[in-house]
């Protein structure tokens, strides 16, 4: 039976979950809602739903909704999710949220929390390893294809340079020197702990260059980000917002090397591709026969098809909270890696350990 689903915040990406919405059979979107009006009666007519203006309203209005989807901005393409997503888990209601989970960690820790006790579903939109590269990578992990973690290096971030360069305008990120990193490190970390678990030790150098600075922009737009994870690998994380052109990879790639082989993914969509180790491979001369697997899929915006499909998933079979994929656990996990990033830049590249997750459970969902 179709999932029964409240929308909240119907700018681009509401939109966007809108669109994925209508085309997907576990999905049953009742109603949308937006404290601009416009917003959200247009977004209502397009998909014959009721509109509302604010969450309380289409909660009470609309009791058989089961999940509150929030897509709300705000600074850091963030500081809009913590309000409405408290509200919908008070009302005992299955919450997903636009990434990243909160702008300020202890508010993400406090709603990780609530929703922890109201026994509610909360899942984030961390949709980038939801792909058939990520599937096919996933499979040589747990085959043991891999082994025992070496190395792990990502590469995302956006292609640009400085003739591509316009100082934001946009008061959520005109002025805010973390942008990039709360709006964007949330998705190299969620894949990157996907594949390699934990982060324990962070450090990084991060900067922006001269034509930033000459701009009179504050954004730390480079990040250079050195990572130790718990079972004893290391790692590494670039990313920049466009002031460069990635090479090799493209704009997304995420290498992943163990003692019996190593994958790599492209392009996030794209394809990816394993190495075997072997006995008999030259240490420096010549690099072995890759296996490759091309899906031929440029369209980025599936993820989010592939990503709510599986939230609704969950939610429908009734998972115990730690068997749904990408929960705020999860969320919050990646939020508190990028806050030992911004921890790490304000103290020069210092060493930072994150802060500690809460424990795992795995309790059924207790049945309304």
């Amino acid at each position: 039976m179709a999932v029964k689903i409240g929308l909240v915040g119907l700018n681009g990406i509401g939109n966007l979950h809108a669109a994925c919405y209508q085309e997907e059979e576990l999905a049953d979107l009742v109603a949308v809602c937006d404290v601009v009006k416009e917003r959200a009666d247009a977004t209502a007519e397009k998909y014959g739903v009721k509109a509302y203006y604010s969450l309380k309203d289409m909660i009470e209005n609309e009791p058989d909704i089961e999940v509150i989807d929030i897509t709300t901005g705000g600074i850091d393409n963030g500081s809009w999710h913590f309000e409405p997503a408290m509200e919908a888990v008070g009302y005992g209601k299955h919450v997903l949220v636009e990434k990243p989970l909160c702008h300020d960690i202890r508010e993400a820790r406090e709603l990780v929390a609530f929703a922890e006790k109201q026994k509610v579903y909360l899942g984030c939109n961390l949709n980038h390893y939801f792909t058939e590269p990520a599937a096919k990578a996933k499979q040589y992990v747990d085959n043991g294809e891999i082994g025992e973690l070496v190395y792990c290096l990502a590469k995302m971030g956006f292609n640009g340079g400085e003739a591509n360069y316009g100082l934001a305008g946009s008061p959520k990120v005109k002025g805010h020197p973390y942008f990039h990193m709360k709006a964007f490190l949330t998705h190299p970390f969620s894949v990157i702990r996907h594949f390699c678990g934990d982060i324990t030790h962070i450090q990084t150098f991060s900067d922006r260059p001269g034509f930033r600075r000459n701009a009179g922009d504050v954004m730390a737009s480079i990040n250079s980000i050195h990572m130790r994870f718990a079972n004893g690998g290391v790692g590494y994380l670039l990313s920049q917002r466009g002031d460069a052109v990635y090479g090799l990879g493209g704009w997304w790639s995420l290498e992943m090397a163990g003692s019996k082989g190593t994958f790599c993914i492209e392009n996030c969509v794209e394809k990816v591709s394993y190495w075997k180790a072997e006995k008999g491979i030259p240490a420096i001369s010549q690099q072995p026969v890759p296996e490759v697997t091309d899906y031929g899929v440029t369209d980025f915006n599936r993820t989010f098809n592939n990503r709510l499909r599986a939230f609704l998933e969950d939610v429908s079979a009734r998972v115990p909270f730690d068997q749904l994929r990408a929960n705020g656990r999860d969320a919050l996990a990646v939020l508190e890696y990028t806050f030992a990033v911004i921890e790490s830049y304000e103290n020069g590249g210092e060493l930072v350990r994150p802060h500690p997750l809460p424990p795992l459970h795995g309790d059924p969902l207790f049945m309304r």
